[in-house]
């Protein structure tokens, strides 16, 4: 019988030092793109691929997530007093309500592979979805995990969201080495965290976006702290890869670095030049600052 993915996790834990003093008080994944925090955009791509259980690895500074997708007595009552229905069915529907919402607390910031790690009790023997809300992926469609679920169910196997960067880029990504198996499709052969340009495999790179199979966490568990000191989940990758296939998928859509400010404002403006209630006059705005 194949495998489907139910479970996604978002790593959530990190203290956003790019943002400050932004993210001071505040998670940066609450930062908004127009009217939507980011881990929204993260959690409808992931409800749009078929997912229906969302497990949240927090910190102790993360209020605001589960507070977001929870319930709100007092501005739904406002809203329904003040007759303003179409905003109540907004905020009553950041979550479907047959989607289940787990928040677990990552007591220190041990790196990516250590946050998913921390989600193995109710992941279970089950294939998931790893999404980082700092990358903002819009295909104007369902969404980039959608496309690679529909990877997934063919090929039964782990599979990384890559896309083409800049060479001179590398030290910022985790960096593939693939065998092309369709357009978009390859099967990796090696994946190093961060390498130097002159030593990177490709540019090929893993970008925020995974779909893992149960045996990675057997792999975090045996695992040393790697680059900066963390339990690297790239690492864990590497070792995966000596004992089932791991393929990498370069997802269509555009990919926002919203973890860093310059790519944060250009999806801030991309995304209001989409907005439906304000395209039309924010264009118009645009234009004339250009022109000004």
């Amino acid at each position: 019988m194949k495998k489907v993915i139910r479970k996604a996790i978002f790593p959530v834990a990190g203290l956003g030092t790019r943002f400050l003093p932004a993210t001071k008080a505040s998670p940066k994944e609450m930062l908004p793109i127009v009217d939507k925090p980011l881990i929204q955009y993260a959690v409808e791509e992931a409800v749009g691929a078929g997912i229906d259980v969302m497990v949240f690895i927090t910190g102790r500074s993360k209020r605001a997530i589960p507070d977001h997708f929870d319930k709100a007595y007092e501005v739904e009552t406002e809203l329904a007093n003040r007759g303003k229905i179409e905003t109540l069915k907004i905020v009553q529907n950041i979550v479907p309500p047959h989607v289940t919402c787990v928040y677990i607390r990552q007591a220190e910031a041990l790196g990516l592979g250590h946050a998913v790690s921390c989600a193995k009790a109710v992941i279970g023997d089950e294939p998931f979805a790893v999404l980082l809300a700092d990358d903002l992926i819009d295909d104007g469609e369902k969404g980039c995990l959608s496309q690679m679920v529909r990877i997934f169910e063919d090929w039964q196997c782990s599979l990384l969201g890559v896309e083409k960067i800049d060479p001179a880029e590398t030290e910022s990504y985790g960096i593939v080495r693939a065998t092309q198996i369709t357009d978009r499709l390859g099967k990796i052969g090696e994946i190093v965290e961060k390498p130097k340009p002159e030593a990177a495999p490709s540019n090929l790179a893993v970008v925020g976006r995974y779909i893992l199979t149960p045996t990675i966490f057997d792999k975090l568990d045996r695992l040393s702290k790697g680059a900066g000191g963390e339990i690297q989940l790239t690492d864990a990758i590497a070792q995966l890869l000596q004992e089932e296939p791991v393929l990498a998928y370069e997802f269509y859509g555009k990919r926002y670095d919203c973890g860093s400010k310059l790519g944060y404002l250009i999806a801030t403006v991309e995304q209001g030049l989409k907005h439906p209630e304000l395209r039309n006059e924010f264009k118009s705005y645009l234009k004339q600052l250009v022109i000004e």
